[in-house]
């Protein structure tokens, strides 16, 4: 997987510039679907990611992109659950976070945050 550039609303994956929040799972890259976090948001300024979204758990390292100035707020639940199923999570801005997809092999799913 190459990453391309990445600026404040998009990313650049193998050659595709994706304009919203994604998902990547075991190579597959798909569109974050955060409806299910939407119902949170008043408690936290800001849609967080909540373990009632689909997150890619197959992995041993799931890294999570918390956006150009790391305002993604992650739900204690997703750390628990990430403890329960023996995940390391890595919870970092998206600029450090693709950093460390780049080279985590095929071990390492994501989550990225593209703005704030």
């Amino acid at each position: 997987m190459r990453f391309g550039t990445f600026e404040f609303g998009s990313v650049q994956i193998d050659g595709v510039t994706y304009d919203y929040d994604v998902l990547i799972d075991r190579g597959s890259v798909r569109k974050r679907k955060k409806k299910q976090s939407k119902r949170f948001r008043d408690a936290y300024g800001h849609t967080p990611l909540s373990a009632e979204e689909e997150i890619p758990w197959k992995c041993r390292r799931l890294v999570v992109g918390t956006g150009v100035r790391g305002a993604l707020p992650i739900m204690e639940e997703v750390e628990r659950e990430a403890r329960r199923r023996q995940v390391q999570l890595l919870v970092l801005p998206t600029a450090r976070a693709i950093e460390e997809v780049a080279r985590g092999g095929t071990e390492t799913n994501a989550i990225l945050h593209v703005t704030c």
